[in-house]
């Protein structure tokens, strides 16, 4: 059944997607966004359509939405680290606030609520691989815990609202994800290294290269975000790719799909980056019947075709690979 349902931060990376995907199913969809980390172009091939509203505004300070919703996603937040840590009042603002109220507009229409948390709640983990009975390693006073603790406390606040309110919620944590639309200055892994490489500039590898991610491609992670949101689970719920790969792994995988002559160099690791990170998605594989499809080439190619565009460069060597064979690394 379709329905009326809000987007807070439907113009940033991910929630432009799902905007198109929610739109595709039938839905009719109100995007919310100040666009202080999100592009208008994003969302520029959706306004005028009947079903697509935009509304321009900080949700930390208001939600001007009127009428029906019938559901209400929040991905509204700084989400790579330049942005959170350029913006940490506004990072804390959005993600109390602003979900306080995003819960209130969800609350008042008997809408469902879903909180778009972060890996990042697991901090630098000692357990491998996260689950969502594990409750993290956060340092809650170093330069990311502007956004770890302000994901933490939007996830209390949701489940206050609904034990305390019987608001219907439900909470996703997201790992790492990559596509197009990813700002070419966005700042995470996925697209500094495409960029470079396109570019034929030194692709910049932070501390050994030992540490590891898991990368979701963005329509795997959106198909995910909308079953989680079909279903009556509360969650926490990891909605990610299982397959781990070391940074230096994804450096090396970037230059030979492209067949760059970038070299890789090594820089400073930051403050608290994560040594780790990989989700155990058993619960979304068994209650939601939900898993990544994408493999990490075609993804990274069709990620590097977007930002090739984006940047005005020709990049020929895309359309030759995005159909190669599967990963080069093994899955887990």
């Amino acid at each position: 059944m379709s329905g009326r349902i809000v987007v807070l931060g439907g113009g940033g990376f991910l929630g432009s997607h799902l905007c198109d995907q929610l739109l595709a199913r039938g839905d009719e969809v109100v995007c919310v966004d100040d666009f202080s980390t999100g592009r208008p172009a994003n969302v520029a091939h959706l306004v005028g359509q009947d079903r697509f509203t935009m509304v321009e505004s900080d949700i930390s300070r208001s939600i001007p939405v009127e009428g029906p919703v019938t559901g209400v996603f929040n991905l509204a937040s700084p989400a790579s680290p330049p942005d959170y840590l350029a913006l940490p009042l506004e990072t804390l603002a959005v993600g109390s606030e602003g979900t306080r109220r995003g819960l209130d507009l969800a609350h008042r229409n008997g809408a469902r609520f879903l909180m778009a948390s972060t890996s990042e709640v697991y901090g630098d983990p000692d357990v491998h691989p996260q689950s969502e009975t594990y409750w993290g390693n956060v340092n809650p006073v170093g330069p990311r815990s502007v956004y770890d603790e302000a994901k933490r406390f939007s996830e209390a606040l949701t489940m206050a609202y609904h034990r305390t309110l019987g608001t219907d919620v439900s909470i996703v944590r997201i790992f790492n994800t990559y596509g197009p639309r990813l700002r070419p200055d966005d700042g995470r892994v996925v697209s500094n290294f495409l960029l470079q490489a396109i570019q034929g500039e030194p692709l910049t590898v932070y501390g050994d290269g030992s540490q590891t991610r898991s990368l979701c491609f963005v329509d795997d992670e959106v198909r995910g975000l909308i079953a989680l949101f079909d279903s009556e689970l509360v969650g926490p719920v990891n909605i990610g790719n299982p397959d781990e790969y070391t940074i230096l792994e994804l450096a090396e995988t970037v230059v030979s799909l492209l067949g760059s002559s970038s070299e890789i160099i090594h820089l400073p690791l930051p403050v608290d980056d994560p040594t780790r990170r990989r989700p155990d998605i058993t619960v979304a594989r068994k209650e939601l019947g939900w898993e990544p499809t994408t493999q990490l080439r075609d993804g990274l190619a069709r990620t590097a075709a977007f930002l090739a565009e984006d940047a005005g460069i020709a990049l020929a060597a895309v359309s030759t690979v995005a159909g190669a064979e599967a990963d080069d690394f093994g899955s887990d």
